[in-house]
C-alpha cells in the first residue's frame, strides 16, 4: 500500500511527523490562548505543509543529478 507514495515522489515519513508536531504545537498555543478550536486546525495545516516539505527533501535522492545529460 505504501508503494504509491514512492512512485509519485512523496516521502512517507515526513507527513506523519509534520502532522504530530503541528497538532501538538497548535494544541499548546490553543491551550495558552484559550481557543483550542481555532489553533488545532491551524497547527495541523501548518504541520501538513512542513511534513510535505520534509518528505520531499528526504525522499528520492539516489545521488544522481537530474539535470545531468547522459
Amino acid at each position: 500500500m505504501n508503494g504509491g507514495n514512492k512512485k509519485n515522489g512523496l516521502g512517507s515519513s515526513g507527513l506523519p511527523i509534520g502532522m504530530c508536531l503541528g497538532l501538538s504545537v497548535g494544541t499548546a498555543i490553543g491551550a495558552a490562548t484559550g481557543n483550542i478550536g481555532l489553533w488545532m486546525p491551524i497547527g495541523l495545516s501548518v504541520g501538513l505543509c512542513l511534513g510535505l516539505v520534509l518528505g520531499q527533501k528526504g525522499g528520492g535522492d539516489d545521488g544522481s543529478d537530474p539535470d545531468e545529460k547522459k
